[in-house]
């Protein structure tokens, strides 16, 4: 394949191009199992390409971990080759998390019975508009005290990490429901008419709702936010898979 830019010539379909320093490829669809992964490179609405990475998973706890963290880099090291602006996930969650810690563009939890062609048709007119604003930027409003401490900054910074989220506001904490021993958890709740979601932090017997503007537009645009949003925090561990 050549580049789509400057012609020159790539190792693989999609690869992002040394010459001219320019993307042949804007997502990564990866379908991961334990012992095997697909790829598929994906530019615009154009499937440009496919690699699989397979593994042979290790039952001795050490050698799995280290044998999973391995497989983890060498898909890591398929989507470094391509510099997506997005990677879509689906599969198995402790590939995926390995994947995600090793590598460092937006990843979207997605569940569909063909994730391909899922992705494909929702880059067209439909898609949603990307925020560029750092997580720490996107965090406001008048309460600034979380509860769970750095536990619950770190459940809101999952949130603003997402790129169709425009502006996380903490609010009030109320010191009054149920107890819980399973430590801090925060799940997102149904969208609103205008897209924009709210967020429940518990721990404990505190309770604290914080309400999250994205960039969809209604309510059914503003439920694909949510999904995407309660999968981000099943695979940061603060919700239940």
């Amino acid at each position: 394949m050549e580049c789509r830019h400057c012609g020159s010539s790539l190792e693989k379909p999609g690869d992002f191009c040394l010459v001219c320093r320019e993307r042949n490829a804007d997502a990564v669809v990866l379908e991961a199992a334990r012992d095997r992964a697909t790829l598929t490179i994906v530019d615009e609405d154009t499937v440009v390409g496919e690699t699989t990475v397979t593994t042979i998973p290790e039952t001795a706890d050490e050698r799995a971990t280290i044998e999973r963290r391995n497989f983890a880099s060498r898909i890591g090291d398929e989507i470094r080759r391509k510099r997506p602006s997005n990677v879509y996930a689906t599969g198995d969650r402790t590939v995926i998390r390995d994947v995600r810690r090793d590598v460092h563009y937006q990843f979207y939890r997605i569940d569909a019975d063909d994730p391909v062609d899922h992705v494909v048709s929702r880059r067209g007119a439909d898609a949603l508009d990307i925020v560029e604003t750092p997580p720490g930027e996107k965090i406001s409003g008048s309460h600034s005290t979380l509860i769970g401490s750095r536990t619950g900054m770190r459940a809101i910074r999952t949130i603003a990490s997402h790129p169709h989220v425009k502006k996380v506001i903490p609010g009030p904490i109320d010191a009054g429901g149920t107890g819980s021993r399973s430590g801090l958890r925060a799940k997102v709740t149904r969208a609103d008419d205008g897209g924009n979601l709210r967020m429940l932090l518990r721990d404990g017997s505190s309770v604290q709702e914080n309400r999250i503007v994205t960039t969809a537009w209604d309510a059914q645009t503003g439920e694909r936010v949510r999904e995407a949003l309660n999968e981000a925090l099943v695979d940061a561990e603060f919700q239940e898979a």
